[in-house]
């Protein structure tokens, strides 16, 4: 072989005209495997072969054909540039280790792929963002997040489940996207005693992720034989999750191993998020904005926790307030009659659905308790289904819980729901007329509820940008402005805030957000 090429940066291999290897330089031994690239074989046999055979293909015939291909040699596990270069009486190839290029190029193309999904995911939150101004049904919400995935050349297709009331069943909502097989499978699994990917996302209350699709066990034989037939290779369940409830899920099915990265699941779970706030924003507007209502009554027996607090205590306890906690838990404030803190505490110890007992006040006659719960429970159902929980007490194992429904709901189903427990039955259904109350008519009512002073100093902080962040005037100014003690302003506010909020908060309408 001429010096040259024997010194050359690249790969050469110096061939005879009828295929024989008659001289190799170092490098294309390091490339090569140096054992099996000899002189006095034939090309064919010294060098390793790629899927294409793109150097057999060149060799192949009377003489040699010019030829440059890029290929994966899979013995070697590399990616090589080969140049196949004739001349008269001798065929030279030059080879080039490429393997460190090709991975970066994939990388990069990867981490492209990957923000344009991100962009996509992002506009998708603004849509959703956009579509709770405009929404008047789960519908609506439902198939704007469908047609936005689906559709797009990220994802082959869709599709968005709700929870049906009364069990724990999946219901298609929505759909968008080539579905195939695929989808005809995952909605036959739904009726089947096996449990799909979405299904656990519902019951985990957590985004779930297969890849690839094919060798997950876990999945329904027909889900993985129909993905395999249309070319589906991941899955990304997305749990739309509010406060303890979990009102359904998205399910995005994805042609390529790379389509779910791990920043693309924190985006899903955002999107999750604002979905299932979506959903319960959309009930609650119903409820909110109907002349009527329809109040349902249940008696609550049994196992629940707050019936189960007043049987071991032999006491009464009423709810006042239920604020979501998490996504596993929520916190009851409770009135109890009829026994100490201490008692309250040691009970609730025993309850396996109680996280934790506070206490509010220091009142003698009235005891307030911040109690958290966690698992199922009639308030968690009434909660998830997004009810307004008008009142909720209890004595001695035996409870009343009331609830408000927006007008067209199914109450059966939605009885169902709560009353699962079989401890657990409606007693009581009516319909009745919601008063309208004007902005001034709310202003006038509030205001009764200040004194002169109150009203005054609460004023006075409001226009001097107290409550605004930052603030634009410090209590010390206000104080000064109005002539009074900074410890005296603020006894004013804390008492108009406390009315203000008594007035808004009112322990006769206890709610669910």
């Amino acid at each position: 072989m001429d010096e040259r090429l024997q010194r050359a940066p690249v790969g050469v291999i110096d061939v005879a005209a009828d295929g024989t290897v008659r001289g190799v330089n170092d490098v294309a031994r390091e490339v090569l495997d140096e054992h099996r690239i000899q002189t006095g074989v034939s090309i064919e046999d010294a060098f390793p072969r790629s899927v294409e055979d793109s150097l057999v293909d060149a060799f192949d015939g009377a003489g040699a054909t010019a030829a440059a291909f890029e290929e994966y040699y899979p013995e070697l596990e590399r990616w090589l540039d080969v140049s196949v270069v004739p001349t008269d009486d001798a065929v030279t190839v030059y080879l080039q280790d490429v393997t460190t290029q090709r991975r970066h190029e994939k990388s990069l193309a990867r981490h492209r792929n990957e923000r344009e999904r991100l962009v996509v995911i992002d506009e998708l939150l603004s849509d959703v963002l956009a579509e709770l101004v405009a929404a008047s049904s789960r519908d609506e919400v439902a198939q704007t997040i469908c047609e936005r995935l689906g559709e797009t050349e990220l994802y082959e297709f869709a599709w968005l489940g709700e929870r049906e009331a009364g069990s724990d069943d999946l219901v298609v909502r929505a759909a968008a996207g080539e579905t195939g097989e695929t989808f005809d499978a995952v909605r036959e699994s739904l009726d089947r005693p096996v449990t799909t990917l979405e299904e656990r996302a519902v019951e985990s209350g957590r985004v779930q992720a297969v890849q690839p699709l094919a060798s997950d066990s876990e999945m329904p034989e027909s889900v993985r034989v129909a993905g395999f037939a249309d070319g589906i290779q991941s899955v990304l369940a997305i749990p739309l999750v509010h406060g303890t409830g979990v009102h359904g899920v998205v399910g995005v099915y994805a042609a390529g191993q790379e389509a779910l990265s791990p920043r693309e699941r924190t985006s899903f779970e955002t999107l999750g998020e604002v979905a299932g706030f979506a959903i319960t924003a959309t009930r609650n507007q119903k409820l909110l904005l109907s002349d009527t209502i329809t109040e349902v009554a249940f008696d609550v027996r049994g196992d629940a926790v707050l019936a189960a607090l007043s049987e071991e205590l032999d006491a009464s306890v009423s709810l006042s307030g239920l604020v979501s906690h998490g996504t596993d838990s929520f916190l009851c404030y409770v009135d109890v009659h009829g026994a100490t803190g201490e008692d309250l505490t040691a009970v609730a110890a025993e309850l396996a659905n109680v996280g934790g007992v506070r206490r509010i006040d220091n009142a003698d006659v009235e005891r307030s308790f911040e109690i958290e719960i966690t698992g199922s429970t009639p308030l968690v159902e009434a909660f998830s289904l997004g009810a307004t929980v008008r009142r909720a007490t209890f004595e001695g194992g035996d409870g009343r819980l009331v609830m408000e429904l927006p007008p067209g709901v199914d109450v059966h189903r939605i009885a169902e729901a709560v009353c699962r427990d079989d401890e657990t039955e409606i007693v009581a259904k009516r319909e009745r007329e919601r008063p309208v109350t004007t902005a001034r008519e709310l202003r006038d009512e509030l205001g009764d509820e200040l004194t002169e002073r109150q009203e005054t100093v609460l004023r006075t902080a409001y226009l001097a940008d107290y409550f605004e962040s930052p603030r634009g005037s410090t209590a010390e100014e206000v104080a000064d402005s109005l002539g009074i003690t900074g410890s005296t302003l603020l006894y004013h506010l804390r008492a108009s805030q406390r009315k203000l909020l008594d007035a808004f908060f009112s322990r006769d309408d206890t709610t669910t957000e």
